[in-house]
């Protein structure tokens, strides 16, 4: 070979493919297996809080969302999904946000509203517009509202696991505000109330939460927008009228805000592109939060505030997440370079 051979590289090592070309050892699955991880600690908490019927209730539920969406596919004659795991993470989310005394045919209904109605009709993932287990759990409370809102006390002791006769109790958020506290501070945060299997343990819910935003899975500004929206209004009000509005405390830690917050809210599919659409889409859920719970007839707001904010995701992407490099805006249209 002369010294002025061209040498051509190896063809067969090259990879052409359209920009971006900054790529990192992510996919969808890994992502979705970190989000079950980083649950895990909530649900261990629900089942050490509520009993063994606990964790039937999630098992049902994440079995069944599997279940149906293989069965979609199927139908669909498309190539199996359940590999990405974003199934499994939707039947455990809809149990979550489940009372412990849901019969085992309600959560198969539930599955299938999720991944039958808010999933696999779109297309699948990343084409679903809301959040497919607040889908399901919303269908549930609107189809059977007296077994979605009955909520048990939790288990005298962890170890009564089998026959024990379950006790009815009101949630906080649930129990007439009259001044004083029902529930001590702790109680409500190692959630020793009455509630859905994911409103228990706040300590569990932040770990996960708190390793979903340092492993730069989730944005940092949903849940805090959220969750200080809701502080802020609630505060505002309880100072208004002390003997009428819980203290922010309470409603921070009651219900399912911090659920929603770090792990619904902060769906990729559904949630805003950028950071400051991530703000707007946290103030409005946190501002519907409030407005449902303090105003309106039904104790809890966030599964509906966050199904909302859902529908405003298009809009608020539209005018938050900017324009891709080389697009010159001029009134009225757009010219690429």
């Amino acid at each position: 070979m002369t010294e002025t051979t061209v040498r051509l590289p190896d063809t067969t090592r090259l990879v052409v493919s359209s920009s971006p070309h900054f790529h990192e050892d992510a996919s969808v699955r890994k992502i979705m297996l970190v989000v079950i991880a980083a649950l895990a600690p909530a649900c261990l908490a629900g089942v050490w809080t509520f009993g063994l019927r606990a964790l039937w209730v999630l098992l049902v539920c994440t079995a069944a969302c599997m279940l149906v969406e293989a069965l979609c596919v199927k139908l669909q004659g498309r190539a199996s999904t359940l590999p990405d795991g974003s199934a499994a993470l939707t039947g455990l989310l809809l149990g979550m946000n489940l009372p412990v005394t849901t019969p085992t045919w309600m959560c198969v209904v539930g599955a299938v509203m999720a991944i039958g109605i808010g999933k696999m009709i779109y297309g699948g993932l990343g084409y679903n517009p809301f959040n497919p287990a607040l889908v399901g759990r919303v269908a549930l409370l609107m189809a059977f509202p007296t077994a979605l809102t009955t909520w048990v006390a939790p288990l005298a002791s962890p170890l009564q696991w089998a026959g024990v006769d379950s006790v009815t109790q009101a949630t906080p958020l649930g129990t007439p505000w009259a001044g004083e506290q029902l529930f001590s501070t702790w109680e409500l945060f190692i959630g020793r109330t009455g509630g859905s299997l994911g409103e228990t343990c706040v300590p569990a819910l932040l770990l996960g939460g708190v390793l979903l935003i340092a492993l730069k899975i989730i944005r940092w500004q949903v849940p805090v927008c959220f969750i200080g929206t809701v502080a802020v209004i609630t505060g505002i009000a309880h100072l208004a009228a002390p003997e009428q509005v819980a203290p922010p405390l309470l409603h921070i830690m009651s219900g399912g805000l911090i659920l929603g917050a770090f792990f619904m809210a902060t769906d990729m599919v559904t949630t805003p592109l950028g950071r400051m659409g991530a703000v707007i889409f946290g103030v409005g859920c946190g501002v519907i939060t409030a407005v449902i719970r303090l105003w309106g007839s039904y104790p809890e707001g966030v599964s509906f505030s966050i199904l909302i904010m859902n529908a405003f995701t298009p809009l608020i992407d539209r005018y938050t997440a900017g324009k891709p490099f080389g697009v010159i805006s001029h009134p009225g249209r757009e010219v690429k370079l």
